[in-house]
C-alpha cells in the first residue's frame, strides 16, 4: 500500500483518532467531532483508497490497513492515543491494538464487532461482490446506505442519509470490492478484546442489522473493562440516529481514557 493518508487534524490536547466505515471518508465526522476539539486533539483520516487517500495497489488485508494507519500516528509523532472505529473502522482499529496495545489508552467499537464473519456475513459479502460487478458502485450505495439507519429514522435523517450515499458513491469499485474481500477475511480478533488493559467501548444499536446485537452481547463480556452502551431504536449509524448521546458516550469514555493510571 502506497502513498500518504489524507487526514485532518484538530484541536488541542490528548490525541484521539477517529476512524471511518466502510464506503464512507473522514467527511463523516465533521460534524460529531465538533463537540471533542475543545478538549482534545482530535483527528480523522481517509482510509487508503477512500476520500483523498490514494488507492492500494494489489491486494491487502485489515491488518495491512492498520499499518497505513499506525504509520500516519508516527508521522505525527503521536505516541499514546485514544481511538474510535465505525464498522470497518473498527476492524481496523483492532488490528492497530493487536500490534501495537501500548499505544492505545483504550478504544471505543462504534456499531464494530471482534468477531470474524461467519458463513452467512461471508456469503452476504460475495453477493455484494457479484452485485458491484455487475451493476456498478451508485447503484449499490443506494441499497446499501438506507437499511443502515433504523427504518423509523429515514424519514427524518433522510437529508442525512442522501449526502451519507453521496459520500459513498465516490467509493472507486476496485476499492469497494477489495474492502469487501479483506472484511470477509479478517481473522477473529476477540484476543484483543481479551488481552487490552484499558477501558473498551462498545456501542451498539439494538436495531443494527449490520452488527446484530446479539453479537455485540457476546463479545461486551470478554474484556476486563468494558464501557457498553445500547442504543435504543437506532440502527448502525448512531453518530447520526442519536448524535447527541453518542457524543456524551464518547466524551465519557475519553475521560477514563485519560485518567492518570
Amino acid at each position: 500500500m502506497q502513498g500518504d493518508l489524507f487526514f485532518t487534524d484538530s484541536g488541542k490536547g490528548f490525541p484521539v483518532i477517529f476512524i471511518h466505515g466502510f464506503c464512507e471518508t473522514s467527511e463523516m465526522w465533521f460534524d460529531f467531532t465538533q463537540p471533542f476539539i475543545e478538549d482534545y486533539r482530535v483527528i480523522t483520516v481517509d482510509l487508503p483508497g477512500f476520500g483523498k487517500s490514494p488507492l492500494p495497489t494489489g491486494d491487502f488485508t485489515i491488518k495491512d490497513v492498520a499499518k497505513h494507519v499506525l504509520n500516519l500516528l508516527d508521522k505525527l509523532e503521536i505516541q499514546k492515543c485514544a481511538a474510535v472505529g465505525h464498522s470497518l473502522g473498527g476492524y481496523v482499529l483492532l488490528e492497530m491494538v493487536n500490534t501495537q496495545p501500548d499505544r492505545f489508552t483504550g478504544f471505543s467499537l462504534f456499531h464494530s464487532t471482534a468477531f470474524a464473519d461467519d458463513t452467512e456475513k461471508k456469503e452476504s459479502r460475495n453477493k455484494a461482490i457479484e452485485f458491484v460487478e455487475k451493476r456498478g458502485v451508485e447503484v449499490f450505495v443506494t441499497s446499501f446506505v438506507p437499511p443502515l439507519f433504523y427504518v423509523k429514522n429515514r424519514k427524518p435523517l433522510l437529508k442525512t442519509i442522501e449526502k451519507v450515499v453521496d459520500i459513498a458513491a465516490t467509493t472507486p469499485q476496485n476499492t469497494l470490492i477489495s474492502y469487501t474481500k479483506a472484511m470477509r477475511d479478517r481473522p477473529d480478533r476477540t484476543d484483543v478484546l481479551n488481552s487490552f488493559d484499558g477501558p473498551i467501548s462498545f456501542i451498539a444499536g439494538d436495531k443494527d442489522t449490520s452488527v446484530p446485537i446479539e453479537k455485540t452481547s457476546e463479545q461486551v463480556l470478554i474484556p476486563k473493562r468494558a464501557i457498553v452502551n445500547i442504543l435504543q431504536d437506532t440502527g448502525h449509524m448512531g453518530m447520526f440516529e442519536q448524535q447527541e448521546r453518542t457524543t456524551e458516550i464518547i466524551k465519557d469514555f475519553l475521560r477514563l481514557c485519560t485518567m492518570p493510571d
